[in-house]
């Protein structure tokens, strides 16, 4: 009789509830069969404990309706604006030669210092010219000596004496001999070495005395009135600055300097290599700056700062956005506060803000905040927050 009750109880039950409470009851009382009549009363405590026990059970195992959450949300901000794009650069003087020794002999004097600024034609540095100075004498003694025997073959060919082809012999030695003289006074001026044009001396390779030879290596020579600035263009940039550029007008370009710092002269695009760098997908590009205080020397490096416009920008801010797989995502609340992840194409990246390429438009609510707590499908209470409150409060951070 006591199994007939549990299994009207039992019964009763919807039909959900049942299969829980078969889950969670691995046998039910009345598989129990008992021999004798004296055991009846145990049997029947036994039963009515499981009974509340499974139903304690059951009701417990009923999960709790999920709570919504309330989050905010805000919209895309189509504006016009300007990305800033970095390259790293190279810093070059305008024109930058090493000055080196044009003939042999002992290094006899030495007229400027390091780091000093030249001007163009003034004197650096003195070879020991003794020995050009006897050659030039030589070359002029010998010279002297042709031109009595020219002037000689002349009178007499004037007389008829000498042939004219005697005479044109003696005319081809004055000339080879005033030659002679001509090189040997070149080969002196070589000992004085003097800037070719104006600028800024680096160190000395030799001091006063050394012995050089031909082709050594003084010193270098930077001109420093204005600096060309090189710096690599991957090929996509490449292709978006040649579609962009619409006017011959050059692109002004700015340049940032190792200690943070906007160096205080704009510059611009002057040429672009001929050939991409097929190892790394690059071109060159060269920039110029003017420099009248010569703060800028040969071999600095630097970041090359490029305004890029964004006419009707689409402005989302970056804490909107997850990543999965290098791919950018957000949550789109749909007209049932539900969420659904989206995949997004960011074409630009501002500081705390991305620019949308595809993906989104001006009208979709995004989520901004509890992007962890939440998942795909989830319905929540949606607190808007308009685009315009939301990115000004991201720059008030930032600063």
């Amino acid at each position: 009789m006591c199994c007939d009750q549990f299994k009207i109880k039992y019964l009763e039950l919807p039909l959900a509830k049942q299969q829980k409470c078969m889950s969670k009851t691995a046998v039910l009382p009345c598989l129990f069969k008992f021999e004798n009549e004296a055991n009846m009363t145990n049997k029947l405590l036994v039963t009515v404990s499981l009974v509340l026990l499974t139903l304690a059970g059951c009701h417990q195992a009923e999960a709790p309706e999920e709570a919504k959450l309330t989050l905010a949300v805000t919209q895309p901000l189509r504006k016009d604006t300007n990305i800033v794009k970095v390259y790293v650069s190279q810093i070059h003087a305008y024109r930058h030669i090493e000055l080196r020794a044009l003939e042999r002999g002992y290094l006899q004097d030495i007229f400027v210092d390091e780091g000093q600024m030249v001007n163009k034609g003034q004197r650096m540095f003195k070879i020991m010219p003794n020995l050009y100075q006897v050659d030039l004498q030589k070359s002029k003694a010998e010279a002297e000596m042709v031109r009595i025997e020219y002037q000689n073959t002349k009178a007499l060919a004037d007389k008829s004496i000498v042939s004219p082809n005697e005479l044109a012999l003696a005319k081809a030695r004055l000339d080879k001999a005033e030659a002679e003289v001509k090189l040997a006074q070149t080969h002196l001026n070589f000992t004085d070495i003097n800037a070719p044009f104006s600028g800024v001396m680096d160190h000395f390779n030799v001091r006063n005395g050394s012995l050089v030879a031909e082709g050594d290596l003084l010193t270098t020579l930077s001109d420093i009135s204005k600096m060309w600035v090189y710096f690599n263009v991957p090929e996509s940039e490449y292709l978006d600055y040649k579609a962009n550029k619409t006017s011959e007008n050059p692109v002004k370009v700015k340049l940032k300097l190792a200690n943070d710092q906007v160096f205080n002269q704009e510059g611009v695009i002057e040429t672009i290599e001929a050939d991409f760098d097929n190892t790394t997908g690059n071109i060159e590009f060269r920039a110029v700056f003017p420099n009248p205080d010569q703060i800028l020397r040969h071999g600095q490096t630097g970041n090359v700062l490029i305004d890029i416009p964004y006419k009707n920008a689409l402005l989302i801010p970056q804490n909107a956005t997850f990543e999965i797989l290098d791919k950018t995502y957000v949550y789109v609340v749909n007209k049932d506060n539900k969420l659904e992840q989206r995949l997004i194409t960011v074409a630009a990246e501002l500081p705390h803000v991305f620019v949308v390429k595809n993906g989104l438009s001006v009208n979709d609510k995004i989520l901004l905040e509890g992007l962890r707590k939440v998942h795909s499908g989830q319905t929540i209470v949606a607190s808007f927050k308009s685009p315009q409150q939301v990115l000004s409060q991201l720059e008030l951070h930032a600063e």
